[in-house]
């Protein structure tokens, strides 16, 4: 079989396709492709076109379809292409001349087998049936709406027609799909081979049952619409996947386009002499012939045949889908289901092609050219399962107001936002948990006893443009500059430059002048730990460490600054916040005033180093979001514990317990402490974890580090 990066789609198909992203002025063909197939599959279909199987008989030709576009993607547009100039003239010839024909031919065999059974007179019996078959009306090409019943007795006039197919389009599923689900129900009883169950009735001299009619009626479906509408995170969309895990997913071809992409630098005459392509209506005129032959008697009841060759290449890629399916976990079994099924629908859509090819077989290429779009059509179904939940929803729609809401605008702006206070919460929550993955951060406020919420979408920081505005004056003539992160030092290291960590205005550093933005954190130590200790505490982060004028060896005086993961925009008030959550945070003791954003820094050509690890995570200590409340909330529950116990124990996770463990021990032989006082603080550390290592074991391996380290010391 031939890789799906070799298969190409069908010739005719593509044409059309062409053209009508030509007249919609869509780049998307996806749409099209699908539409086309069920409009080829219809025709097919209302001709009772089979396919000849080696191993499962006879399969009527039919599709359906869910096919969702954005709104201005040329859904409505193409349809009446579609319509109007390509099957107006096979819908026409089989209504007006192949279906009365073919029923005036059935309705006598149809009374003979009657008069046959009943033992009655033959030309009463076609009286009979003629009534029956005219007292249902007139036949109906295809539909947008109905019920189990109505289907049912039109299903019930082209057995008695002996021809034509069943064809619901609902256009606009998303506001249409709960109001037809009996009908779509029935249509999933229809699929596989066009039989369906009767519904007992009471007969009665107003209701008489009609005789039931033993045989096949092929349908088709086509819903399409928007996706907003039909995925509105609410009781529509429940219904869709209920659908889904029912059976839907394995019976429907999909079109899932989220942005129509059109091409918005084309010049006013270039889009009039596409729409006006005379070569593309002749190709419509031309098809729209083609097909109108298709709708002759001669073309009825088509059985297309299959080679061995095609049957194998069928059963192949068969054999594939079911093998992926079976490889996926439990969960996704609306997945699962869809692919296993993904060579029956293939199978029928090459019948189709091969039907509007006028071929008398179901070829190789045909079967190449359904499963191409199979192919496309499961990558559309994947998309689909992976729509954006309401808490996504919510979360994406906070970063995108920009301005604080409260719970009354989200009630208001959003459909999906429903439920009570609790499910909102949840929600909420949710919707807090997914931005904090995903570079989003919502805020909460309260004022006058009224929540006030505001979403942020976060920019991840690029290590080559750490924000920095510098100059030589104090308060005037500051440059704004995006420095790389590996040069910094040369900043740092002019005797006399100043340097602050926002861009400002005009070159002004004053606080209301401060531009919001910035991805560097700068700590002032005075003395308060040593450098070698502070970059113990700070292994496994990036940061670099430069000495101040006043550093001397019995004293460290220092700046550690610390590139963030995320670049923020806060507000004077803020920022104060965010700097006092950092310096609760740090394990040593700072200068704790230096919470300003016009702060600045003074350079001294001293001693610097980099460190290598990762970028810090700000997320924890921006006010008003739930990553902050929890750290909040941690820190109430470690009151007993100083700053450096609680870096220690949060630093301590899965395989590097004893590492954590000699490191923070090794803190205090750097310190100058002495065994007994290292042996101190080190078990009463231990004897906080919830897994702590036994006296024994801290003995014979970190103790005895130590002691070996206090034995060198000079």
């Amino acid at each position: 079989m031939k890789t799906f990066d070799e298969m190409e789609y069908h010739p005719t198909t593509e044409k059309l396709v062409s053209i009508l992203q030509e007249k919609t002025q869509n780049p998307n063909p996806l749409f099209f492709r699908v539409q086309a197939g069920y409009y080829f599959a219809l025709i097919a279909s209302m001709m009772r076109t089979e396919i000849t199987t080696m191993e499962r008989g006879n399969i009527p030709v039919n599709l359906y379809a869910l096919n969702l576009g954005t709104s201005g993607s040329g859904k409505g547009y193409s349809t009446n292409i579609l319509e109007n100039q390509v099957i107006q003239k096979f819908r026409h010839k089989f209504l007006e001349e192949t279906y009365p024909t073919l029923a005036e031919n059935n309705l006598p065999l149809l009374a003979n087998k009657r008069a046959v059974r009943k033992g009655t007179d033959p030309e009463d019996e076609l009286i009979k049936v003629q009534k029956e078959f005219d007292e249902l009306g007139s036949l109906v090409f295809s539909f947008d709406s109905g019920t189990s019943p109505a289907v049912k007795q039109l299903r019930h006039k082209l057995l008695m027609g002996n021809s034509g197919s069943m064809n619901l389009q609902i256009d606009e599923i998303g506001s249409n799909l709960l109001a037809n689900q009996e009908v779509l129900n029935t249509f999933l009883e229809l699929f596989d081979v066009g039989d369906v169950k009767v519904k007992l009735i009471k007969n009665t001299a107003d209701s008489k049952r009609n005789e039931e009619i033993k045989g096949r009626t092929p349908t088709n479906m086509l819903l399409f619409g928007t996706p907003a509408k039909l995925l509105d995170g609410a009781k529509v969309e429940e219904e869709l996947y209920s659908m889904l895990e029912t059976g839907f997913a394995r019976r429907c071809f999909f079109g899932y386009s989220r942005v129509s992409n059109q091409d918005v630098e084309q010049t006013p005459e270039q889009v009039l002499d596409q729409l006006t392509n005379r070569d593309s209506n002749e190709f419509l005129e031309q098809l729209a012939y083609t097909l109108e032959q298709l709708a002759d008697i001669s073309h009825f009841n088509k059985k297309l045949m299959m080679t061995r060759q095609t049957t194998l290449t069928l059963i192949e890629y068969k054999m594939n889908c079911e093998k992926i399916a079976r490889s996926l976990p439990e969960h996704e079994a609306i997945k699962a289901a869809e692919i296993s099924h993904r060579y029956f629908k293939a199978l029928k859509l090459a019948g189709a092609y091969a039907f509007v090819d006028d071929s008398p077989e179901v070829t190789e290429d045909h079967v190449y050219n359904a499963i191409k779009l199979a192919e496309e059509s499961g990558e559309a179904f994947n998309k689909l399962l992976t729509r954006d939940r309401a808490w996504v929803k919510l979360a994406k729609y906070l970063a995108s107001v920009k301005r604080d809401v409260t719970q009354a605008d989200l009630t208001e702006d959003l459909p999906f936002y429903k439920g009570s206070a609790s499910q909102k919460s949840d929600m909420l929550n949710l919707a807090m948990a997914w931005g904090y993955k995903n570079n989003i951060i919502i805020k909460k406020a309260f004022s006058d006893g009224i929540e006030f919420l505001r979403g942020e979408s976060l920019d991840v920081t690029d290590t080559n443009r750490m924000i920095v505005s510098y100059s030589n004056d104090l308060a005037e003539g500051y440059n704004n500059e995006y420095a790389p992160w590996d040069k910094l030092h040369k900043l740092t290291q002019i005797n006399g430059m100043n340097w602050v960590n926002h861009h400002l205005v005009n070159g002004h550093r004053a606080e209301e002048d401060a531009i919001q933005g910035f991805n560097l954190l700068t700590i002032d130590v005075d003395g308060t730990v040593p450098i070698s200790t502070a970059k113990m505490l700070l292994e496994g982060y990036k940061y670099l460490i430069y000495t101040t004028k006043r550093h001397t060896e019995e004293e460290n005086r220092f700046r550690i600054i610390l590139p963030m993961n995320y670049t923020l925009k806060l507000d004077a008030k803020d920022y104060k916040e965010f700097m006092k959550n950092v310096f609760e945070w740090l394990p040593f003791e700072v200068d704790e005033q230096t919470h300003q954003r016009a702060r600045k820094w003074m350079s001294w050509d001293m001693h610097f180093e980099y460190g290598e690890g990762e970028l810090l995570d700000v997320l924890p200590f921006i006010p008003k979001t739930s990553k902050n409340e929890e750290r909040k909330r941690v820190l109430q529950d470690q009151q007993s514990m100083d700053n450096l116990e609680r870096w220690a124990i949060k630093s301590i996770g899965d395989g590097n317990r004893n590492n954590m463990l000699l490191r923070y021990a090794m803190i205090f032989v750097d310190a100058g402490f002495d065994i007994e006082q290292v042996r101190q603080r080190l078990f009463a550390l231990n004897d906080k974890l919830p897994d702590k290592l036994d006296e024994a074991e801290l003995y014979s391996t970190i103790m005895k580090t130590v002691t070996g380290a206090i034995a060198k010391r000079p």
